[in-house]
Formats: C-alpha cells, sequence, structure tokens
C-alpha cells in the first residue's frame, strides 16, 4: 500500500511540474522577475511510519509568477528527505509542523508531516508465569505496538488455549479446581497477532487422605505395603509424608514406610491402619483409615464338646467341634463325626453331630470324633443306664405357625442330672385353652384363627410330668428357617457369655455346652437364664438346624465387602469373604411384610455403622449369617438374626432388635448394650 502512496504521490509531482513548466515559459515570454517566494506542495502531508511521499516546491517572483528553482530540500524533524524532496517517515508517530523545508538562497518555504502509528504487530502479555490458587483471580493486561515499537490503543480479544480457568472480556482470569501447569493458556490476540502466558493453579490445604490397598486380606505373618494420597477440597493431590500407625489391633506397621505385618489373631479389624498428616496426629489432624482382616492359619486342632459327657441309653446327645489354628485362631470347619469301632456301640448322625447311645446298660463309654482331614478331635461319652424321667423338653418353642397351619412337636425327656432318658409309652399332647390350635396324639399342632402368642399353651404330659412350649399364630409364613427353641432367645452361647456393665437383655440368654457366664449381674436378663441347661441344649440343636438351612440357600447376589451406603432388595446376598458395613446399610421390603433377607459372610461380619429397615422389611426376616465371628462396632444400631459359627460381640452402646445366637464361642457384650427380640 505504501508502494502505491508513493507511485500516486510521484505522478502528483510530474504533473506539477509540468504545470509549473508551461506556467514558466508563459511568464518567461512576459518576464520573470526575481524569486521571492517558495510553496511547498502537498501541506501537510500525512504517512505511516517507514514509508515516503514525493514534496514538490514551486518558486515565484513578487508578482507570483512562478519562478523554476531547485531548491535544497531539508527535514527538521518526522522523518528523512533526499535532495529530489522525496521524505520518508521515521518510527516515531506524530505531527511535525514546518518540518519539511525547501531553500533557494535567503528564500525557503515549509510543510508539515503528519507521521501515522503503523498497524498491530506485537503483543506483549503480563504477568507471566503467574501462580495461583484454585478460584483465585489475576488481571492480565496486554500491549498491543506496530513494528516500530509504538503502543497502539487496540484492545485485544481475550481467550483460554489450554484449560485451568475462565477468563473475561477485560482479561481478568479465575483459576478452576483442577491443579497444574497450564503452558501458554491465557492468550491475547487481534488480527493474526497473539501472545500467551503461562498459569500455574496451586493444590489447597490437604483435606482428606486415602490408605490403600482397602480393605485387604491377609495371613498371619504376611505383610503388605500400603501408601496414603492426600487431596486438598477439590480432589488435587497434595504431597506430605504420612505417619503411620496400627489402631485397632490386627499387626504391625512401619510408621515411617507404611509397611504392615499381620499379627497372630485372625479376625476383621475395622479401620485399623491409620495415615496421619502429623507424627502428632492430635485432634483436627486430617486421618486416612484402612481395614484389614487376617486370615486364620491351617487347621492344627479340633475342640469336641461337651467332653466328657454321661449319655443315657437310647438318649440323644449334641455334640459341637470347634476347629482353631496354631496360634488358638478359631478355624470355620464342617468336620466328620465318627464313633470309634469297638467302643459301646453309639451312632452319630451327619452333619448335625447328634449322638445316639445305644440300648444296652453298663457297656462301657463311646468315643466320639471330629475329623477334617488328618486332623481330628475326641470327646468321652460314658453310657450310663437312664434314670426316672423327670422334665420334658417341648420343641419348638415358641412354634411359630401360621394361621391354619401346622407344625410338628417334639417332647424330649431328662432325668434328674440333667441326662437325655426315653418318654414312658403313654404320653399325651395336649393344648391348653385357648391355646391357639390343637394338637394330635402323635404331636402335631394346627394352628387355629386366632393370630396372637398363647404362652404354655401345648403339653406334653407322662404321669405328673408337664412339659410345655408356646404357640405363636401368625396371619403369615415366617419367610426364613425356624429358629425353634432358640427364637426366644436375645442371646445364645456356645462357651460363654460376658457383659462388662449397664447392659439388658430382653429375651432369654442360655450357654450350652459352655456353662461360663459372667454377664448376670452386672446385665439385666427379662427372660430365662439356661447355663447348661437340656432346654439350652435343645436351643443349640435348633440353632444349628436353622444355620444349616441358611447355608443351604442359593445365592442371589453377590456382595462387595463393605456395605455401607447401599440399598438391599429382598434376597439372598453371599460374600467371597467378609462382610463389612461402614456407615449405614438400607433394607428395602418394597412393601412386603415378608421381605426375607439372607447376608452370608463366610468369614467376618464387622460393623462401623448402622442398619435401616425401610417398606416393610422387618428385623424378624432379617439373617446375618457369619461363618466366623462377628463384631458390632460402638455405638451400632443393628437389626436383624446374628448367627455366627463361632463368636459374637458388641461392643460399648451398640444396640442390637434381633438375636446374637453363636454356636460355638462366646457373645460378649461391652457397656450399656441392648438386645431386644423383633417383633413376632
Amino acid at each position: 500500500m505504501s508502494a502505491l502512496r508513493n507511485n500516486a504521490a510521484r505522478l502528483v509531482s510530474l504533473v506539477s511540474f509540468l504545470a509549473l513548466a508551461v506556467t514558466a515559459c508563459e511568464h518567461n515570454a512576459m518576464g520573470v522577475g526575481a524569486l521571492a517566494t517558495i510553496e511547498v506542495v502537498r501541506n501537510p502531508e500525512t504517512l505511516v511510519i517507514g514509508t515516503s511521499a514525493q514534496f514538490t516546491a514551486i518558486g515565484r517572483d513578487a508578482n507570483g509568477t512562478v519562478v523554476g528553482i531547485n531548491p535544497t530540500w531539508t527535514a527538521a524533524s518526522g522523518g528523512t528527505i533526499g535532495g529530489t524532496g522525496v521524505f520518508t517517515a521515521g518510527t516515531v508517530p506524530g505531527t511535525f509542523t514546518n518540518s519539511v523545508t525547501a531553500t533557494v538562497g535567503s528564500i525557503s518555504g515549509s510543510a508539515t508531516a503528519i507521521v501515522l502509528a503503523g498497524p498491530p504487530a506485537s503483543i506483549v502479555l503480563t504477568p507471566t508465569p503467574v501462580t495461583l490458587a484454585t478460584g483465585a483471580t489475576q488481571q492480565f493486561t496486554a500491549v498491543v505496538s506496530d513494528v516500530a515499537g509504538n503502543v497502539l490503543p487496540n484492545l485485544p480479544n481475550w481467550s483460554v488455549a489450554a484449560g485451568g480457568g475462565g477468563i473475561g472480556s477485560a482479561g481478568l482470569f479465575t483459576a478452576g479446581n483442577t491443579a497444574g501447569t497450564f503452558t501458554n493458556t491465557v492468550v491475547a490476540s487481534i488480527g493474526g497477532i497473539s501472545a500467551s502466558g503461562t498459569v500455574t493453579v496451586s493444590t489447597g490445604p490437604l483435606a482428606s487422605i486415602t490408605v490403600t490397598p482397602n480393605p485387604v486380606v491377609l495371613d498371619i505373618g504376611q505383610t503388605q505395603q500400603y501408601t496414603a494420597v492426600g487431596r486438598d477440597a477439590n480432589g488435587n493431590l497434595v504431597a506430605f509424608t504420612p505417619t503411620w500407625a496400627v489402631v485397632a489391633s490386627g499387626g504391625t506397621i512401619d510408621p515411617a514406610t507404611g509397611l504392615f505385618t499381620a499379627g497372630a489373631v485372625a479376625g476383621t479389624f475395622a479401620n485399623t491402619i491409620r495415615a496421619c498428616s502429623t507424627a502428632a496426629c492430635g485432634t483436627g489432624t486430617i486421618r486416612g483409615f484402612a481395614t484389614v482382616t487376617v486370615n486364620a492359619g491351617p487347621l492344627a486342632t479340633i475342640t469336641v464338646t461337651p467332653n466328657p459327657v454321661s449319655v443315657g441309653t437310647d438318649a440323644n446327645q449334641q455334640f459341637a467341634a470347634v476347629g482353631r489354628d496354631a496360634n488358638g485362631n478359631i478355624v470355620g470347619i464342617l468336620p466328620v463325626w465318627t464313633v470309634d469301632a469297638g467302643d459301646a456301640g453309639g451312632t452319630i448322625l451327619q452333619p448335625s453331630g447328634v449322638y445316639t447311645a445305644p440300648g444296652a446298660v453298663g457297656v462301657g463309654f463311646d468315643t466320639v470324633r471330629a475329623t477334617v482331614g488328618s486332623i481330628s478331635g475326641p470327646a468321652h461319652v460314658d453310657v450310663v443306664a437312664s434314670g426316672t424321667l423327670a422334665s420334658i423338653s417341648v420343641t419348638p418353642n415358641p412354634a411359630t405357625v401360621v394361621v391354619n397351619g401346622s407344625v410338628q412337636m417334639t417332647a424330649t425327656g431328662f432325668d434328674n442330672t440333667g441326662v437325655v432318658v426315653p418318654i414312658p409309652v403313654g404320653m399325651v399332647w395336649s393344648v391348653v385353652p385357648p391355646g391357639g390350635g390343637t394338637i394330635s396324639a402323635t404331636g402335631l399342632f394346627t394352628a387355629g384363627n386366632v393370630v396372637g402368642l398363647f404362652t404354655n399353651s401345648i403339653r406334653a404330659t407322662s404321669g405328673s410330668v408337664i412339659g410345655a412350649a408356646s404357640a405363636n399364630v401368625t396371619s403369615s409364613p415366617t419367610p426364613g428357617p425356624s429358629l425353634g427353641a432358640a427364637e426366644t432367645h436375645g442371646l445364645l452361647a456356645g462357651s460363654t457369655f460376658t457383659c462388662v456393665t449397664g447392659g439388658t437383655i430382653n429375651a432369654d440368654a442360655s450357654v450350652w455346652p459352655g456353662t461360663a457366664n459372667s454377664g448376670f449381674p452386672p446385665c439385666v436378663i427379662t427372660g430365662q437364664e439356661r447355663l447348661g441347661t437340656p432346654d439350652a441344649q435343645i436351643a443349640q440343636g435348633d440353632l444349628t438346624t436353622a444355620y444349616l438351612a441358611l447355608a443351604a440357600m442359593p445365592c442371589g447376589t453377590t456382595i462387595t465387602a463393605d456395605l455401607g451406603g447401599t440399598t438391599l432388595a429382598p434376597g439372598v446376598y453371599c460374600s467371597g469373604s467378609s462382610v463389612g458395613v461402614t456407615g449405614t446399610v438400607t433394607l428395602d421390603g418394597n412393601g412386603d411384610l415378608n421381605a426375607l433377607f439372607v447376608i452370608r459372610a463366610p468369614s467376618t461380619l464387622t460393623t462401623a455403622g448402622n442398619v435401616v429397615l425401610q417398606n416393610g422389611a422387618q428385623a424378624k426376616n432379617v439373617y446375618w449369617w457369619v461363618g466366623s465371628s462377628a463384631t458390632i462396632g460402638v455405638s451400632s444400631q443393628w437389626q436383624g438374626n446374628i448367627i455366627a459359627f463361632t463368636s459374637i460381640t458388641l461392643n460399648d452402646n451398640a444396640t442390637l432388635l434381633g438375636r446374637a445366637l453363636a454356636r460355638n464361642g462366646a457373645v460378649t457384650l461391652g457397656t450399656n448394650n441392648t438386645i431386644t427380640l423383633p417383633s413376632p
């Protein structure tokens, strides 16, 4: 464009020169006086920096007649000028008044040059680089210049090219929530010219710590390397050095490296691995946790109970077997039951472990064995002559049956030492009115049309000895397995029952085959307490039947290790090992009052949360089946029937609407626990 401007200027100058020549010829014909004035043509002249323009000078005498001249050209400012009058603008824009001069002798004439800045040639963006916290703002500025560096008033367009935040039309940048360095992300542009700036978004303060792996299952003595990842409130990684500790047992950990070594005690240790942001790990310190399950070692011993025991001729005895590893940890087993050959000749059932003594009197003893692989455990049975019938136990008790439904009742006789004895022929079944129904001569109870609990209404009578059971008539069938005599129990243990203080069991509490109890007092038991009695034995037998029935149910859904924060529909749920609940698990009955929930944990059940029932779900229809031991966490509000092969522990202030039924081990209560039977 500047070339066109220069060519046009030269053309104008040429035309002017020819006109002057003609005029000069005319004037010469008339006579020309001395030079009096000089006029510089194209005044003022406007041009862009670095471009050129042709200036022309016209001389005149005192009468205005054109006088031919060959002036000397000078430029005082604004640019430079050649001998022919070609002016080249400098690099500084401005109005340069009378800066171009044509001189002949003492006569001169001047013209003004107006120099304009050039088009945008560069942009300088500031500040860059810049570091901002998430959500912080930064005002960016952009200086637009021409090729000579002259600042132009042009305003650029602002944009973000590589993330990191957003920017307004005036260049105000707001950092986003994602930390990182965003190279050349802020862009100021105009036409084809642009400039970029780099933004680093820094993380906020440490807000959370995640420990991995979590959960983890280890064998005794096995090691696990833990890592801890810190994040700010927006999820950005925050570097920190964790301090490691074990807070709920299960093993040891290197406080600096996080290398954990599983201990010799098996079990699930909820949130036992802790990573802290400070060494002191005081109040307000950010922490992360992980749960460890330590598996028991291989089976080393089997203990059979009761041992020794006296059993009357033709009488039955329930045996239980507990497997342990070399460290004394309980190992879940399903043993093969046998009676040693050459002994008294009793028999034992598979897989229940119910032994029947031979009918001969004074035949000596039997050795009952529970065997798994090459490991076995014996129990000594003295076969004695049955004594005189002293009591009768009627089961199931209560007999839960739907309206007009039926259930078979069983009567078991005991002598005054607790030995099972045959009931003489002639025992009579009866129902005490209103009774809830009728019973046949063989003990088949049929419920009537009235719903309710009829206490001790079903009776078995032999002479002056009477046994009784209650009838629980319901409007709809119970969806789960029958608990039989265990149904009246809030607590049923295999070895012992202990309680620290302040607990209440609003139901029966029994122990069999063990007899230990250190919980009454201080715990309050509103029902019957039975320690090693025939009734407790029957309850344990019915519990075993229910345990095996739940184990045989087909799995419907496979579940993860932690059910916290989930909602379950009715069904049978199976875990591959342990089940945990951190937070709340909701059981939704979908409007069905008979909705059945069975949650099976082949290893352990460990809770640090609560159970919520909704839409018709009822605690009586919830079964927590545990292949080893169950631990209910501090202040957990638990619901449902816990049926464990080994032991059950309720930590301080935990409540249970349901039953704690342990086949072989202990039931242990802490402080201020409450167990209440669910509504029938």
